[in-house]
């Protein structure tokens, strides 16, 4: 699985010998900044397991290979660098959907995963967890990682592991390594030599680049920036912020790119979801005259199911993959130094005046009631708690929808799979968020039906002693297909759980089942407080009620489905 990618400078060169290649892989993750690795292990891969047991990386074993590579997934969002360690077909094929979703919306993650050993393949015989023959797992993967590599030849090991790894670091998308149980502990009888590894701009391109974009933007009169997903993958936040500031240009978010500004900053205006969100936003951002949509993906909930209406001829469009002005294309140019070059340069522009009511905004909570409690009523009581240590994860679904009404301040986290759109993320992902910031508040918000799918990882959670607050919106079923397919349809049933009582059967943590304002209310303020371990609240909602933003994605998509 070769990618073609920009030659990298060499800054430094290490000379390694005497590692086997499980000692080397493992030392590189570590170099690339990796301290923890989730998985589950099985005969194929548990040599390696072993290593990585005696390694200082942490090893969290999850009840689920699909739940691994979620908590992988998020682990990459929040630290960087994410890697699940799995056997052969049976563990490797049951993260497919997990790698698909960090594919798609540019997670790095590393898949390691065991394989038959190379002498056991002598004669093709038919092994336990072989599917059609030996290279059906690499094939499959092929189609859903950045770079892949199958370590059989001691000789180029040590080089694939490290094209590997540069690449899934590099375009911000999971990688695959695949490691034969006999080849683990083989050490390669050569020196190999491997660079720091850094990409950079073509200079000139670059300052050819910048200087038009700083052209557009001072002859612009109702400039807008649009920011999206790799600001946070590419860690730009900082930089996104000062070019905001520089320019005094207003800020709306993508729903992927939701908290890649603090949604308090006097410049900053909304999400951006075309005819799906607010349409004070939606009318500010598509009346511009410039649009800087950097690290943004043209996605179809990104964009409201395509009725964003944002002319080219207007747009800066800059991605880790291209580089569009207008019409003009520019290559050999990396987003992280665009963006940053830009903010660094004095640029002056129109300034923008933003209408009364168009930013985002916490309603009071006001009298608590003893009403049935809703979503949107739910937002009111949580935004108070939210700082800037606080992750909020948020599954698929209007999980996904009423949170976006949330504020996100400082450096808060807001994570969801909210183009891909996989159910289940989001407690997988609570244990992949735990794990790479300890100490944060983690508020995890889940449906009733993508809870019943991963909801056991849980399990992992209290083993760990973690104490994330997970809220189940408990609506009797799909309630987004409801919205999407009108009807009393059978298929969007599912059967309740006394998720409430979850806490007695996995022996740990709190549990709450409320179904009025005040009962909410109340729990929510004593799993706030309670950091001994995890709370579970179970909100009973009315089967009908539903987020403003679900709403509108019911209008706009229905008559599709």
């Amino acid at each position: 699985m070769n990618h073609s990618t920009p030659s990298p400078s060499l800054s430094a060169a290490q000379t390694v010998s005497g590692l086997s290649i499980g000692e080397y892989l493992i030392r590189r993750l570590q170099e690339h900044g990796l301290e923890d690795i989730f998985g589950i292990p099985g005969d194929y891969i548990l040599s390696f397991y072993g290593m990585l047991e005696k390694s200082p990386i942490n090893v969290v074993g999850c009840t689920r290979e699909d739940s691994a590579g979620f908590a992988a997934d998020a682990y990459a969002r929040v630290k960087g660098l994410g890697a699940v360690c799995v056997t052969y077909c049976v563990g490797g094929l049951s993260i497919c959907n997990s790698i698909a979703g960090a594919y798609a919306e540019k997670s790095p993650v590393v898949i390691l995963t065991g394989s038959p050993g190379l002498r056991e393949r002598v004669n093709n015989p038919l092994l336990h967890h072989m599917v059609r023959d030996f290279s059906t797992q690499k094939d499959v993967f092929e189609k859903l990682c950045i770079a892949g590599a199958e370590l059989s030849d001691p000789v180029t090991a040590f080089r694939e592991i490290d094209r590997v790894l540069d690449a899934v670091v590099r375009f911000k998308r999971p990688g695959y390594i695949e490691l034969p149980r006999d080849m683990v502990n083989v050490i390669p009888h050569i020196s190999h030599v491997f660079p720091s590894q850094q990409t950079t701009s073509d200079p000139q391109a670059l300052s050819e680049a910048v200087n038009e974009a700083a052209q557009l933007i001072e002859k612009a009169e109702k400039p807008v920036i649009l920011a999206g997903v790799e600001m946070h993958r590419f860690h730009l936040q900082d930089e996104l912020v000062a070019l905001a500031e520089q320019t005094q240009i207003p800020v709306a978010a993508t729903i992927l790119g939701k908290s890649a500004m603090r949604e308090t900053h006097p410049l900053y205006v909304g999400l951006y979801e075309g005819a799906m969100g607010r349409e004070e936003v939606t009318q500010y951002v598509e009346e511009s005259d410039l649009v800087l949509l950097l690290g943004t993906f043209m996605t179809d909930i990104n964009l409201g199911v395509f009725t964003a209406n944002l002319d080219p001829a207007k747009c800066i469009y800059a991605t880790s993959e291209q580089l569009r002005l207008k019409h003009h294309h520019y290559h050999g140019i990396t987003l992280a130094d665009f963006v940053r070059e830009l903010s660094q340069r004095k640029v002056t522009c129109a300034k923008r005046p933003m209408p009364d009511g168009i930013r985002m905004c916490m309603p009071p909570v006001g009298e608590v009631t003893e009403k049935p409690i809703t979503t949107e009523r739910m937002m009111q009581m949580i935004n108070p708690l939210l700082d800037d240590e606080t992750v909020v994860i948020a599954d698929i679904g209007d999980a996904l929808f009423a949170s976006t009404q949330l504020v996100t301040q400082g450096n808060s986290e807001f994570l969801s799979p909210a183009y891909y759109t996989s159910m289940g993320f989001a407690v997988p992902a609570t244990l992949g968020a735990q794990t790479a910031k300890r100490n944060a508040r983690i508020l995890a918000m889940i449906g009733d039906g993508a809870f019943q799918m991963t909801g056991m990882e849980l399990s992992t959670i209290i083993r760990h002693g973690y104490d994330p607050v997970i809220i189940v919106l408990d609506n009797h079923g799909y309630g987004t297909e409801r919205w999407l397919h009108a009807g009393d349809w059978e298929y969007n049933e599912i059967h309740p759980w006394a998720y409430s009582k979850l806490t007695e059967v996995l022996r740990g943590g709190t549990g709450y089942e409320v179904s009025t304002e005040k009962e909410f209310h109340e729990a929510l303020h004593k799993a706030w407080d309670d950091r001994e371990g995890m709370s579970i609240i179970h909100v009973h909602l009315p089967e009908n009620d539903a987020s403003r933003t679900l709403h509108r994605l019911g209008q706009r998509l229905g008559a599709r489905v």
